[in-house]
């Protein structure tokens, strides 16, 4: 059995059982799907599998960005870079996939 990783909301990962891990590129999150019908997650810290260090949630300076830029994150049309990891990704040089030093979103994780 390979567990897999959904790398945002729009790919339904919480629909998917064999998704047992959702990456949230927006705040930098990885969680696990509540399987309730609804898209609801709770955010994890460290990989289930080899317990690797996960990068530290970045929902907290979204939301600062947001206020900065004196919007409403709920009622205000937010610019694009602010719906995906654009916004944290090019002050932290990742634009082109440089390397982390914890579980890359774009791989397959497998308790196997």
């Amino acid at each position: 059995m390979r567990a897999q990783l959904a790398r945002s909301e729009s790919e339904a990962g919480e629909d998917d059982p064999d998704v047992v891990v959702v990456y949230d590129a927006k705040f930098d999150e990885y969680g696990l799907p509540v399987r309730d019908g609804g898209t609801s997650v709770v955010v994890i810290g460290y990989c289930p599998w080899c317990g690797g260090r996960l990068p530290a949630s970045r929902r907290d300076a979204w939301f600062d960005a947001i206020e900065g830029l004196q919007l409403d994150p709920w009622e205000d049309e937010l610019p694009e870079q602010y719906r995906d990891g654009t916004w944290w990704a090019r002050d932290a040089g990742d634009l082109e996939g440089t390397s982390r030093d914890y579980v890359e979103p774009d791989k397959v994780i497998s308790p196997v």
